[in-house]
């Protein structure tokens, strides 16, 4: 006999099949009349295919977009729970899109939601399926959304030419409009289908942070280091399931996700639009030479408190604290299921650590993600933290960090003359005098 089906296995999923999320355009006159209709144009005929396409009943959206609730009450739940819940996320590329707020916070929020599930195994691949609106340099993309890529939809044509807008505008051009907004379509359902991304929690939309950076800023670094044992040097007396044969495979949060906590973290940061380099902490060496010589990045310690049961590597955190630069900062996961961690032994070392790592603790309390260093106990919440504790960081960076000039010829520094010099009066001239 097969085992018992649930109701709910039986229930329809009749969630919208994309969120279609795009930069709004300014008009360029009061008379100019809406600057996205075209925009409102394709997602009808998107919502039209994916109709026909899949079984959705009658009343049942097959997209979202904000277009009609963006001056309304409440729109930023509606844009959260909408976020949460749509299958695909459809982001309409153009220059405009990579340099909206709004657009960075929608794309970051879905992100996430996709990386939770893919930690807990519940989804694989990619719920993103990007768009051309318009015609784009894809070298220029910011670097959280390179991973991405973007489809071509027709064997042939001028869609990565011309982009969407470019065939929609052209009446020449319809029938391969027309043949890449069905492809589209079809995309969309393959990957919701492909995908299965389970709903997740809405996010708060003011506080979530964009995954582009601001505009006209260079690119950004994160150095990630984390200290924990491993399988080889946990005390024995340690539960070693959530260690493996590498620091970087240290999985505090083992009950809720099937990954290492590095890779977690650092597509998260990634997904910031940082650069990132993950490290070990026993695989580099630590002492005042060597933390100078890495000052051109802003770091984010993980730490174990198990870490601190070995005595060398107790020593080093100390030194590591003590030439800590202010753009260091610190996350202490302990994980609210792992038992140890409650007991004596768990408690002692978590008091040790404050007496070994007083200064980053202190200083990331200091801002704005103080849980951060005070045990941070679920896989939600250090997802959450994180992004707090980069922003933290990257602004201890850009106020404390020298400023160091290219290398190049010195020229002294420019001086503005007087337009109107005086000139002094002949010897012996009176000006007063009679003629």
């Amino acid at each position: 006999m097969g085992a018992a089906e649930h109701p709910e296995d039986r229930s329809p999923d009749n969630r919208p099949y994309f969120f279609l999320s795009y930069a709004h355009t300014p008009a360029w006159s009061p008379d100019s009349g809406d600057p996205d209709h075209w925009v409102r144009v394709l997602y009808n005929d998107l919502c039209s295919h994916i109709m026909t396409l899949t079984d959705l009943p009658a009343g049942s959206p097959a997209g979202f977009m904000d277009r009609e609730m963006r001056s309304g009450d409440g729109w930023p739940e509606k844009l959260s729970e909408n976020l949460a819940t749509c299958r695909v996320f459809v982001p309409l590329y153009s220059p405009r899109y990579f340099s909206s707020e709004m657009c960075g916070r929608e794309w970051y929020a879905f992100h996430e939601r996709m990386l939770n599930a893919r930690t807990s195994g519940a989804a694989t691949a990619s719920a993103i399926v990007p768009a051309l609106w318009t015609r784009l340099d894809m070298r220029e993309l910011p670097y959280s959304v390179r991973h991405v890529h973007v489809e071509p939809l027709l064997e042939r044509g001028r869609y990565l030419s011309n982009g969407i807008y470019g065939l929609i505008k052209l009446s020449r051009l319809r029938d391969e409009y027309d043949e890449t907004v069905y492809g589209l379509a079809e995309r969309i359902v393959q990957a919701a289908h492909e995908t299965r991304l389970p709903p997740g929690r809405p996010r708060d939309y003011e506080s979530t942070p964009s995954a582009f950076k601001p505009r006209g800023t260079g690119p950004r670094h994160i150095r990630l280091t984390v200290a924990a044992p491993t399988v080889d040097s946990v005390p024995k007396h340690r539960d070693a399931q959530a260690y493996g044969d590498d620091t970087l495979d240290w999985n505090p949060y083992h009950t809720e996700s099937t990954r290492a906590l590095s890779a977690h973290a650092e597509e998260l940061v990634r997904s910031l639009d940082y650069r990132v380099t993950v490290v070990g902490f026993d695989d580099e060496d630590h002492g005042e030479d060597a933390q100078e010589s890495r000052n051109g990045q802003p770091g984010i310690l993980v730490v174990d408190h198990w870490a601190l049961a070995d005595e060398e590597r107790r020593s080093r955190l100390k030194s590591f604290d003590a030439y800590s630069r202010p753009w260091v900062s610190a996350i202490v996961p302990r994980c609210r299921a792992d038992l140890q961690n409650h007991r004596a032994e768990g408690r002692r070392l978590a008091e040790e650590l404050e007496r070994v790592m007083p200064t980053i603790l202190e200083r990331t309390r200091r801002g704005d993600a103080r849980t951060a260093v005070n045990g941070v106990p679920t896989l939600k919440s250090f997802t959450r933290v994180l992004p707090e504790v980069v922003a933290y960081t990257t602004r201890q960076y850009l106020k404390n960090a020298e400023v160091r000039l290219p290398p190049g010829p010195n020229f002294p520094r420019p001086r503005l003359a007087d337009p109107y010099p005086s000139s002094a009066p002949d010897a012996g001239h009176d000006p007063g005098g009679k003629a």
